[in-house]
């Protein structure tokens, strides 16, 4: 049987069977992308990866090359001399590997709709704006920090300012090195990161401030940003959030002796309630070092707590989310396997689709902010991230 990638590009074009619009590859089921997918690949060869970050669901991870964290990944990808680096994740994980790939990469998202709410949550006049008031406020002596779960744009907003990235394993490191620079620090955008950093460096709860885009000056009087030792803006991720601590004490009633492993994303009321906290590379250590029959209640994205729990099961281990509803970041999922045989497919027929290009100004700073990181953190924390 001829396959689609077998076909001539102008007979391809006649043919609405086989043609690359995208509306026709989504009326075909998932399980019909299998081989096309394979055939794309092995056509492209070493011109192309596949990046699958963890959230990702498994119909598209299983394909993918490198598998990690969006900062891991987007680092391995400008390892290699790939030209096009397809990118299964999210807008702003896109973006940060057109930040670190060579002059001669492309990266592709196959859906510009996979976005990140969390990212979403601090556009750049906002935090431009609030920087502006908070330094009327008489405060200059504030080093800006964000979370590689933001845009380019913010990013480069931090280098400019003399700040820089950091990832969820990191992130207590990136805090001092701002603290050895500055008396405050702005933490962008995710607060409960934030707030669970700073109260690890021993900086009381009272002493960290919300500041919400929103609301005229924050929602905070001056006094309130004079005296705040950690300025948190009011982000967070729509997964990690939904866990409370409610699901801690119910899962400890249903299971005794189990332990609770949850990433810094969630509220401080919830890493207060658990046995670990770590990064998502750091969930994964966490139950790969433990012994057989541990069982473990881990409060993360539910597609990589089904696939522990499949994987680790032959070890003896059990493995649960932590929340009954089972929480899935919805933006990663809307990356699906006709998403990525469209993308594929078109770069066999030569047609780079929606690529991610972030403007040279943005990607200058944002790579400073990046270098910063590097150069700041400890080896073993950037191995981790």
């Amino acid at each position: 049987m001829t396959t689609l990638l077998e076909e001539p590009r102008a007979a391809r074009a006649q043919n609405p069977q086989t043609s690359c619009s995208m509306d026709h590859y989504l009326a075909l089921p998932d399980h019909a992308m299998d081989a096309r997918i394979a055939a794309a690949r092995k056509r492209l060869g070493a011109q192309a990866v596949i990046l699958g970050h963890h959230y990702q669901r498994d119909e598209v991870f299983r394909f993918a090359d490198f598998t990690g964290d969006s900062y891991k990944l987007a680092k391995s990808a400008a390892s290699t001399d790939a030209r096009y680096l397809v990118f299964c994740g999210v807008h702003f994980m896109a973006e940060s590997a057109d930040i670190l790939a060579k002059p001669s990469q492309q990266v592709i998202l196959p859906d510009l709709n996979a976005g990140c709410s969390m990212a979403d949550m601090a556009e750049i006049g906002q935090v431009e704006s609030a920087w502006q008031q908070i330094t009327r406020a008489g405060v200059n002596s504030i080093v800006p920090i964000t979370y590689i779960n933001s845009t380019a744009a913010i990013k480069a907003f931090c280098g400019e300012r003399g700040g820089m990235v950091c990832t969820s394993s990191n992130a207590r490191a990136a805090m001092e090195w701002a603290f050895a620079r500055g008396e405050k620090v702005l933490f962008l955008p995710d607060q409960h990161l934030g707030r669970n950093t700073a109260f690890a460096l021993g900086i009381p709860l009272e002493s960290c401030v919300v500041w919400d885009p929103y609301v005229i000056n924050g929602g905070l009087t001056r006094e309130q940003i004079e005296r705040a030792t950690v300025i948190l803006w009011k982000g967070h991720c729509s997964v990690h959030q939904r866990f409370l601590p409610e699901h801690v004490d119910h899962v400890r009633a249903a299971h005794p002796g189990i332990r609770v492993i949850v990433h810094p994303e969630c509220r401080w009321e919830v890493c207060r309630k658990a046995d670990g906290i770590g990064s998502t590379e750091k969930i994964i250590q966490m139950i790969d070092d433990a012994p057989p029959g541990t069982s473990f209640a881990v409060g993360t994205e539910m597609h990589l707590v089904s696939r522990m729990a499949r994987k680790y099961a032959t070890q003896g281990k059990t493995i649960v989310s932590l929340g009954d509803q089972g929480c899935l970041c919805t933006t990663m999922y809307r990356i699906s396997p006709q998403h990525l045989a469209w993308a594929l497919e078109n770069l066999v027929d030569g047609n780079v689709v929606n690529r991610i290009q972030v403007r040279d100004d943005v990607k200058h700073w944002a790579r400073i902010a990046l270098d910063r990181m590097l150069q700041a953190v400890p080896q073993q924390e950037r191995a981790a991230a």
